[in-house]
């Protein structure tokens, strides 16, 4: 039975949202998740609280949580090396997630600084996570297509795999920032990559409208993707994403469709129905 690895990332659902939610709530959903089987949780981040004011307590949040009986490793995303430093005195803290632009613009937006600049801030982050015995995740925003006028084709993305490989990324996640890939691309780019990377873990994290999750996955799984990002419900998202139904890639829908290959995600039934219900108490009254 092929195995799958399944991101649950709360910290992507939870990180847009303006009401703040309280650092206990926080701790008791993703405890929650935590029972459930996923190979990662991906439950907050280390960035300016000016730029991210919902993800201020993610060090009191990972304080309260129990990680005595769960097999789930933690992530959370840095943007600098301040971040990396800060996660880095964690040692509940698996790995540390750096967002890798192939677009200046989105850069720009999103960390604000350059493509270059971004290459030395992973440059240090990498030295970092060394030190602290911790893995760098990097995600190649983008990864899909650039609604935003920077060149952009499948070969920009394959030199941009060999850059980070060579720097010794060793999981790199493609990431569908905007919810603008189609299963063309998705097929083609994890056909081409897996075979010429066999040291890189390929992850994806899509972005979906509700009718195109399956299309987007089965293209990704057919073509050897065996690491999925996903929120309960599709919760969260990008908020420069076009279309308001974009949102991430509905973990229950993984699940679903792992089940229907009988490929083996080590998800426990009641434990994820009991953390879906969590989330309800949580995004339909803060979001």
């Amino acid at each position: 039975m092929e195995k799958v690895k399944l991101i649950e990332c709360p910290r992507d659902a939870m990180q847009g949202i303006k009401t703040y939610i309280p650092a206990a709530m926080k701790t008791a959903y993703i405890q929650s998740l935590l029972r459930c089987g996923f190979d990662t949780v991906d439950f907050g981040s280390f960035v300016s609280p000016r730029a991210i004011p919902q993800m201020r307590d993610t060090a009191e949040v990972l304080e309260g949580l129990d990680l005595s009986s769960t097999q789930s490793k933690l992530l959370a995303i840095v943007a600098n090396e301040r971040g990396a430093q800060d996660a880095s005195v964690f040692p509940q803290i698996d790995y540390l997630g750096y967002p890798f632009s192939i677009s200046e613009n989105f850069q720009m937006r999103n960390t604000h600084k350059t493509i270059a600049e971004s290459i030395g801030v992973l440059e240090r982050i990498l030295a970092i996570a060394g030190r602290s015995d911790k893995e760098v995740v990097a995600y190649l925003s983008m990864g899909f297509g650039n609604p935003y006028g920077d060149p952009w084709d499948v070969s920009i993305v394959g030199e941009w795999t060999q850059k980070l490989s060579s720097m010794g990324i060793r999981i790199l996640s493609l990431s569908d920032t905007i919810g603008s890939s189609t299963p063309e691309v998705i097929s083609y780019l994890f056909q081409e990559l897996i075979p010429l990377y066999p040291g890189i873990e390929f992850g994806a994290h899509l972005h979906t409208t509700p009718d195109s999750w399956f299309e987007k996955v089965d293209a990704a799984y057919r073509a050897g993707c065996r690491r999925f990002d996903g929120a309960i419900q599709g919760f969260g998202g990008c908020p420069m994403a076009k279309d308001e139904l974009t949102g991430n890639m509905p973990m229950e829908k993984l699940i679903s469709y792992c089940n229907s290959v009988k490929a083996d995600s080590n998800i426990r039934a009641m434990s994820f129905e009991s953390a879906y219900n969590e989330a309800l108490k949580i995004f339909p009254v803060y979001g």
